[in-house]
């Protein structure tokens, strides 16, 4: 809104400053609306992204250790702040959970494979939630600028209809 007065003068808002200071917050309600949901998603993608690069980890430890005749002796989490030691004998297949309370299981190869592409497309998803937050960023800005000056149009206008009575 670069000129107000003409803004203002317009015939859709006919010098109404009250509706367009609704219509910007009712805006601005709708930008804080997508920010708390692109900031959800953006903190799964945090939390995801190191776990499916732990389960790489172990992955390239099962690889490594197939052929071998030792079991693999690790601990892991069986919930929060719990472990559970284990010892896992050399194996050429894992389970995998992938959601929605399902598993399958994959050769580690296929695994590999299936967790890179995980990690990527997460990756490639916390770009995309990083670049949309940075809009709304600038989108909050300006919304809040428009506000302030219809806001100051308006209390121009009022002082000077107190001046001209």
């Amino acid at each position: 809104m670069e000129d107000v007065d003409k803004y203002m003068e317009s015939a859709s808002v006919n010098g109404n400053a009250e509706m367009v200071l609704r219509k910007l917050d009712e805006q601005h309600s709708k930008y804080k609306f997508m920010e708390f949901n692109l900031v959800s998603k953006r903190r799964r993608l945090k939390v995801q992204i190191p776990d499916l690069e732990k389960s790489v980890d172990m992955i390239k430890l099962l690889m490594k250790q197939r052929n071998s005749t030792e079991d693999i002796k690790t601990e892991f989490l069986l919930s929060e702040q719990v472990f559970m030691k284990a010892s896992v004998p050399p194996t050429d297949k894992v389970c995998l959970w992938l959601g929605a309370n399902v598993m399958l299981e994959y050769t580690l190869d296929d695994a590999m494979e299936l967790l890179n592409k995980n990690i990527d497309t997460a990756k490639r998803n916390l770009g995309y939630v990083e670049h949309d937050l940075d809009f709304l960023r600038d989108q909050f800005t300006t919304t809040e600028v428009n506000m302030a000056r219809v806001y100051n149009w308006n209390v121009k206008k009022r002082q000077a209809a107190k001046v001209g009575s």
